[in-house]
């Protein structure tokens, strides 16, 4: 019976891992696709793109950088 109940609680712990990764994974997708406008898409994925040189998004850093570089377009913009 002991046997049995190691084997679930690992079980239970091994799926809890998977879908922290799959919401860490999926998560900042959902929000990118549901705040930044469909223009601004292509804009952002290059920046993350060239932000970013590892294997997992690191969405904190790229959004602030995408800030940055949207005040100065809008910057740039009204003085023109």
């Amino acid at each position: 019976m002991e046997h049995i109940a190691l084997v679930g609680v690992v079980g239970a712990f091994v799926g809890l891992v998977v879908l922290v990764e799959l919401a860490a994974a999926v998560l900042p997708l959902v929000i990118i696709l549901t705040y930044v406008p469909p223009c601004d898409r292509a804009a952002l994925a290059e920046l993350i793109a060239a932000t970013d040189s590892s294997r997992r998004l690191r969405v904190g850093r790229a959004l602030r950088v995408a800030v940055a570089a949207r005040r100065v377009e809008r910057a740039r913009d009204t003085l023109v």
